[in-house]
This record gives C-alpha cells, sequence and structure tokens, in this order.
C-alpha cells in the first residue's frame, strides 16, 4: 500500500512538472543535464536497457542526483509526461 502511494506522488508529480515544462526527456539530453548537474533526479523506465542503468548510475555516483526506477513502461511514461511517444528516461530539471 505505502508503495502505491509513493508511486501515484511519483506519478503527480511527473504530471504537473511536464505540464509547466520543467522535464528533460531522452538519454542523451538527460545524460548531458546530469554531467551539468541540472537536474535534481532522474526516473527510469521499469523496460530500460542495462547500458542506460548503467550510464545513470554512474553520472548519479559522480554528481549525486539521485536515479529512480518506475515500475512504468517506456510506454506509460511516455503517458504520463503527457507525450505521445514512448520514454526511457526523465530528469526533472532544478528548480
Amino acid at each position: 500500500m505505502v508503495q502505491q502511494k509513493q508511486t501515484d506522488g511519483i506519478a503527480e508529480t511527473l504530471k504537473a512538472k511536464a505540464l509547466r515544462r520543467e522535464i528533460i526527456v531522452g538519454k542523451e539530453s538527460v545524460l548531458k543535464a546530469m554531467r551539468q548537474a541540472a537536474l535534481e533526479r532522474v526516473f527510469l523506465a521499469q523496460n530500460a536497457p542495462p547500458r542506460l542503468k548503467d550510464d545513470l548510475q554512474h553520472y548519479s555516483g559522480l554528481t549525486g542526483i539521485p536515479v529512480q526506477q518506475l515500475p512504468y513502461t517506456n510506454e506509460e511514461l511516455g503517458i504520463l509526461c503527457k507525450k505521445n511517444f514512448r520514454i526511457l528516461v526523465v530528469g526533472l530539471k532544478n528548480p
């Protein structure tokens, strides 16, 4: 039950940030923003490839930006972010 509430909160946060255009989507864009420490948190789709997970964990260790894997597929993540395409990784911009 706690896990469900937590993922509901994340989903609402993603929806709100997407409407305010405070997200970065896509592997290359998110990795570049991580290198510049321009993100507060990164979310990863459930079905992301292992290579992408490794890259994100590497930059997370260097910059201290937390990476969280979501229980949503890339198709569901695209819907949550109000996009009409699949999304593997989403970064929340620093406030």
